[in-house]
């Protein structure tokens, strides 16, 4: 299975995004996180500035909702150049609905869980979900330490036969993705250990590399 690196934009300079993403040239994904000030504490970024960036970036934008109502949402996001949507199963919406209009979109869905949710909620709808992201950090905030605890939950989806693409999100650097990458996961978000490197695509490098270790 391929090793893909998706960095958090959040860890990024905003005042200078074009180049930002000029540093991760290598990525698999770009990873955008949006934040409502409702579902998370924090308010990040919304549809015009991901079709802003769109616009002077060609990778794939993994976009991860942490908003209470992704059902709402999510047509604006496809249409400013989401490549997958990705929203919370705590959300406020119903899963199955908020999964089946964003595959109507014509993007792919993933849905997310937190770290204190049981893995079992997204058993349901595998079949439809090209991703599914388990939260190694309590969303909303960067910068987080990595909870090993949550790893169960990757080999569980494995062990069940599950296919798509696993994500993690929270405290990934060099040495814990390799943990998580042994339990199961290949879609790995880093936001501090990219950005705040000298050299963001060699940490990439680095990261893809420990992974398939």
């Amino acid at each position: 299975m391929d090793m893909k690196i998706a960095p958090s934009i959040l860890a990024s300079d905003y005042a200078n995004l074009e180049s930002e993403l000029n540093r991760i040239s290598t990525s698999d994904m770009i990873h955008v996180d949006v934040m409502d000030g409702h579902f998370v504490p924090n308010i990040s970024i919304g549809p015009p500035v991901v079709a802003a960036i769109k616009k002077v970036c060609k990778i794939p934008f993994d976009v991860h909702l942490m908003i209470s109502e992704p059902l709402k949402y999510a047509e604006d996001f496809a249409k400013a150049g989401a490549d997958i949507i990705c929203f919370h199963a705590e959300s406020d919406d119903d899963t199955g609905e908020t999964i089946d209009k964003i595959l109507s979109l014509g993007i792919k869905a993933a849905v997310a869980v937190k770290p204190g949710t049981d893995i079992d909620v997204v058993f349901p709808y595998l079949d439809k979900l090209s991703m599914v992201l388990v939260m190694t950090v309590e969303p909303g905030f960067g910068g987080q330490s990595f909870m090993e605890h949550v790893m169960p939950k990757i080999e569980k989806l494995r062990e069940i036969g599950y296919e798509g693409d696993i994500e993690v999100d929270g405290g990934i650097n060099p040495e814990t993705i390799k943990i998580a990458a042994k339990a199961g996961a290949n879609v790995f978000v880093a936001g501090s250990a990219v950005f705040k490197s000298e050299n963001p695509n060699e940490t990439i490098s680095l990261l893809r590399n420990n992974a398939r270790d």
